[in-house]
């Protein structure tokens, strides 16, 4: 399984540390838009995943004191999975104060949940490794010519053909193949990066 997205031992540390604000900050740009897509994807509306967001980063808050990496086996990311997933069950199985004597549709989506705990914890994974691609497409973005990355969108992301993208940037199909295998490069080695930097 895809791993939840690992954090560095420095920003960990710093983010134990309830002064430092911009660590939690930190921390917080790189985890919430992982755990907002989740909660949309889980059926709720804006204002309510925006809630489930907000208690598993208090939760995470709270305790992340009481985190300790005992061994070299013991990984951070397992313990935020677990805390995050614990979080989201409970904000799905929760049942609502205001619920109508017969329930709502909404009630019942939300009480069948907790059934698919393996299906929280394998969504969990797939936004946080596209929430890794992302980060790392954004750098890449910034460090490669626009017309490299151009020829990788349009052949990667929009599916165009080379012989196609060729035409349109008015390039040889060759650069189109260099250009996109250039990017796909960086981008693998971005990520990968970001993986051995934060164990």
């Amino acid at each position: 399984m895809t791993e939840f997205p690992q954090t560095r031992a420095s920003l960990i540390a710093q983010v134990r540390s309830s002064e430092d604000r911009e660590a939690w900050d930190q921390f917080v740009f790189i985890y919430r838009p992982v755990l907002y897509r989740m909660a949309r994807r889980r059926g709720l509306q804006d204002a309510d995943a925006q809630d489930v967001v907000q208690t598993i980063l208090m939760r995470v808050a709270a305790s992340i004191h009481r985190w300790e990496q005992t061994s070299p086996e013991t990984k951070f990311h397992h313990w935020l999975r677990r805390v995050a997933r614990n979080a989201m069950i409970s904000a799905f199985t929760r049942q609502p104060k205001e619920a109508a004597a017969g329930g709502s549709e909404m009630f019942e989506m939300l009480a069948e949940q907790p059934e698919d705990i393996a299906g929280i914890e394998e969504e969990l994974a797939i936004e946080t490794m596209r929430e890794h691609y992302l980060r790392a497409a954004a750098i890449v973005k910034g460090d490669v010519d626009p017309e490299t990355w151009q020829a990788f969108e349009l052949t990667v992301v929009r599916g165009q053909s080379c012989d196609e993208v060729a035409t349109t940037l008015q390039k040889s199909i060759g650069a189109v193949y260099v250009a996109r295998g250039r990017v796909m490069r960086r981008l693998r080695g971005q990520v990968q990066s970001m993986q051995e930097n934060d164990r």
